[in-house]
C-alpha cells in the first residue's frame, strides 16, 4: 500500500470514528420507546408517568430526547441515572438546600408555584446547558431565606426530565442526580 493510500484509509477511519462518536453523543440513550401521543415513555413505566412521578411531555421538535431520571435496568438491578451531558458537574439532590427540595416537589406536582415567573421558558443565553430549541428549558425559583426578592437560586428543567441547579443566577449549573 502506498503512503497516499495509507493516509486516505486513516482519514476515512478517523471520519468514521468521529461520526460514530457524534451519533452516540447525540443519540437517545434513554432506553425509551416512542409514544406519539405522550412522548418518550421510559421502559417499565406506564404511558404518561415516570419513575419520579413527573408526566413526560413530547420533546420539542429538533431536539434530542435525553433523560436524567432513573430508569429500570435488566435483572431487577437498581435504577440507572444517565447525566444529560457529562461535561456538566452533578450534585446529589440531598446536598441541595431544603428550599431546593421544596421546589422540586412543587415542580413534580405541577404547581401551584409561589412566583408568577416560575415555569417560564429559560432561554439558556449563557450557553452553559446542552443546546436545544427555544422552549425546551423552564426555570423555577428556589426561595432564598432573608432575601427581599427572588434571590439567585433556581432550578432549570428540560423537557426530557433533566434538572439543573444554579445558586448564582445562571453563572454556573450542576445537574441534579436524583439517586442520592
Amino acid at each position: 500500500m502506498t503512503s497516499r493510500n495509507h493516509v486516505i484509509v486513516v482519514a476515512v477511519l478517523l471520519v468514521f470514528a468521529i461520526v460514530a462518536a457524534a451519533a452516540y453523543a447525540l443519540g437517545d440513550r434513554t432506553g425509551s420507546t416512542r409514544n406519539p401521543t405522550t412522548g418518550p415513555t421510559p421502559g417499565g413505566t406506564a404511558a404518561g408517568s415516570s419513575p419520579t412521578g413527573r408526566t413526560p411531555s413530547a420533546p420539542v421538535s429538533g431536539t434530542v430526547p435525553r433523560t436524567s431520571t432513573p430508569r429500570p435496568t435488566t435483572g431487577g438491578a437498581s435504577p440507572v441515572w444517565l447525566p444529560s451531558d457529562p461535561a456538566i458537574a452533578d450534585v446529589c439532590r440531598t446536598r441541595l438546600p431544603a428550599q431546593a427540595d421544596d421546589t422540586l416537589v412543587v415542580i413534580a406536582r405541577g404547581g401551584p408555584y409561589p412566583y408568577r415567573s416560575d415555569g417560564v421558558v429559560f432561554e439558556n443565553r449563557e450557553g452553559l446547558l446542552p443546546r436545544h430549541t427555544s422552549g425546551y428549558y423552564h426555570e423555577y425559583t428556589v426561595v432564598t431565606p432573608d432575601s427581599d426578592d427572588r434571590g439567585t437560586r433556581r432550578i432549570v428543567t428540560g423537557t426530557a426530565g433533566e434538572q439543573y441547579w444554579t445558586s448564582d443566577h445562571y453563572a454556573s449549573f450542576r445537574e441534579i442526580d436524583p439517586r442520592c
